[in-house]
């Protein structure tokens, strides 16, 4: 009985041993540099086991032994916390910092942006042509509706999920400035201030320049004079697709039936123009305080501003001296070149 007893005493105590050497093992194993090589980025799908983590792990080499991963991240009570994504791991990382990162689920943030002023169908395309977004839209939205800005997502989510993040973005954006609006604004609904927001943001991209350009058409409209901005003949012509491709504005188009152009009807068109960013919507609800009524591009990529329409006539012929000088010197520069300019063909004017 004695030897009997001096065995089993001697397998337990040898087998204690054994388990606290494989666990001193493991736990250096854990936390351990890995044997991945360089950078390299792992897809986690969604419902994916921890099982086959481990063995995804193990094969793309970012971990060294699986059954040291997993009994890991059993030990730690992590198993329901680990969660599908993108993921990128540093050479090198450990197994503690491989569990932590799929635990705390930072997976790799992609980013799209939106130009402000773009139509909602624009913003639309740009959406679909992502190839890291998932899933369909079916139904462009309304012009106005949308925030343009940059955006981040993680590769999974779908498109969707995303405009619909864009439209939360544009309500959330436009009450808090609506909200923060100067009292004698003659701009009755939020809905209003977005469509001047989006005529003062196809007008000018000086930044600078955004307020003073909303306090002219704010004059204008307090005066009962039209607005007269172009950009709203072309929406009125092309809708979704006015800004797609650089356009021209013949004097024809100026007579053409068009209820969004504001040189045919009064105050303001029946919606915005496209998608105004927060820069604008703020120039609206709070635009400079002058008698400006008049604006024209000065050459330099601003505009040049006029109280009277004497002075505005004066920018207009400074303007097209500008304009017929740049032409001039063009035509010049390919004559020097040996091209010669092309027989004009009539304009429609």
């Amino acid at each position: 009985m004695v030897v009997v007893l001096n065995f089993f005493m001697t397998l337990a105590v040898l087998g204690v041993l054994a388990a606290g050497g494989l666990l001193y093992w493991g736990k250096v194993e854990f936390e351990s540099a890995g044997p991945l090589k360089q950078d390299k980025t792992v897809l986690i799908q969604p419902g994916t086991a921890l099982d086959k983590i481990g063995n995804i792990l193990e094969r793309q080499e970012i971990i060294s032994n699986k059954w040291v991963f997993t009994g890991a991240v059993q030990a730690y009570k992590v198993s329901g916390k680990l969660k599908a994504g993108e993921y990128l791991f540093k050479s090198g990382s450990t197994m503690r910092t491989v569990m932590e990162t799929i635990v705390q689920g930072k997976s790799i943030l992609h980013t799209v942006t939106f130009p402000e002023g773009w139509t909602s169908k624009q913003i639309v395309e740009r959406i679909r042509a992502n190839t890291v977004l998932a899933g369909t839209i079916d139904e462009i939205p309304p012009e106005g509706s949308l925030l343009p800005e940059t955006y981040r997502f993680t590769r999974g989510e779908t498109r969707q999920e995303l405009l619909d993040r864009v439209k939360r973005a544009q309500e959330r954006v436009l009450a808090n400035i609506w909200e923060r609006r100067t009292a004698d604004l003659p701009i009755a609904t939020p809905q209003d201030m977005v469509i001047l927001a989006s005529i003062v943001e196809k007008e000018t991209g000086k930044s600078d320049e955004r307020t003073r350009v909303a306090g002219v058409f704010v004059n204008r409209i307090n005066k009962k004079m039209r607005l007269q901005s172009d950009p709203t003949i072309l929406y009125g012509l092309y809708k979704g697709e006015a800004w797609m491709q650089a356009r021209k504005i013949f004097k024809s188009d100026l007579k053409k039936p068009n209820p969004y152009n504001t040189y045919q009807i009064d105050g303001l068109p029946p919606g915005p123009i496209g998608n105004p960013g927060k820069s604008a919507l703020e120039a609206v609800a709070n635009p400079s305080r002058t008698n400006d009524l008049f604006f024209v591009a000065d050459g330099t990529g601003g505009h040049v501003f006029a109280e009277t329409l004497a002075d505005h006539e004066r920018n207009v012929a400074r303007w097209r001296r500008i304009e017929r000088e740049r032409r001039e010197k063009q035509e010049q520069e390919k004559k020097a070149q040996g091209d010669q300019p092309a027989e004009e063909k009539p304009k429609d004017n």
